[in-house]
């Protein structure tokens, strides 16, 4: 089992468009709010767009994935960004950044303690004295007592290159290892057997994150759920940010300090 829309980068920009480069303007107003500079890495960065704008901006962007098709399609696009294959807990760029930014919930594919530790650790050696972690995800808080995301069977059809793409997606808790699960089946008219996909999200509860952000050397500068580049409130550079952490979405800024 793989990820259709990672293997398949055309499509999954198609599945999930960001015309108004919504979570790269995100990134770069909370970098300036809080104080951050120009060399930035972006951990998890998929088709590479948002790399692409921030280095328009003006940044000097490395950007990190695990997909080597997602790579090769974000390096054939955007050349100002210096794009390197890794694992997120474990890679090393080479050099220090005073931003790092990992963002669509990608913090959430270390499902362990032990994985998130790595990647903190990794995040905060690769940070110079005082460098921000920007983080955007799922709230693991949300889901006390909402169900609105779980169970039921979503079913949307998005067309790439003359061909309709089905996908039918079911979202479910899985309380023991505190995972959101998905599982998705993907059609379409000439596939002879449907594309299977299985993937899980961590689980994070806020109080939870700054326990592990305080072990991996980091201060809490803002935690918050709203507004943000994927939330039903839209984003402004002078967003007042809410810290009622109900939402869906959890927004980190947290500054390294020397350990």
């Amino acid at each position: 089992m793989g990820n259709f829309l990672t293997d398949n980068p055309e499509l999954y920009e198609r599945r999930f468009p960001d015309p108004d480069h919504r979570a790269a303007r995100f990134a770069h107003d909370v970098i300036g709010r809080f104080g951050g500079g120009t060399r930035v890495l972006d951990i998890g960065c998929g088709t590479g767009r948002d790399a692409g704008y921030l280095a328009r901006l003006g940044y000097e962007v490395t950007a990190v994935d695990l997909s080597r098709s997602m790579l090769a399609f974000a390096a054939a696009r955007h050349n100002a960004v210096d794009f390197q294959h890794g694992d997120m807990r474990a890679f090393d760029i080479g050099r220090t950044v005073d931003v790092v930014t990992c963002l669509d919930s990608t913090m959430l594919y270390c499902h362990t303690d032990a994985d998130l530790r790595a990647f903190l650790d990794n995040c905060h050696a690769h940070l110079a004295p005082g460098g921000l972690l920007i983080a955007e995800m799922r709230n693991g808080a949300f889901f006390l007592g909402n169900t609105e995301l779980l169970n039921e069977v979503t079913v949307r059809t998005v067309a790439w290159d003359g061909i309709a793409y089905t996908a039918r997606t079911r979202l479910w808790i899985d309380h023991a290892n505190q995972l959101l699960r998905r599982h998705r089946i993907w059609t379409w008219a000439e596939l002879a057997d449907p594309v299977v996909e299985e993937t899980a999200w961590r689980l994070l509860f806020p109080l939870e994150l700054r326990a592990h952000l305080a072990a991996a050397g980091f201060d809490v500068l803002a935690l918050f759920d709203e507004p943000g580049p994927r939330t039903d409130v839209r984003w402004a550079p002078d967003a007042v940010l809410s810290t009622a952490l109900s939402g869906d979405r959890l927004h980190l800024v947290a500054r390294s300090r020397p350990r």
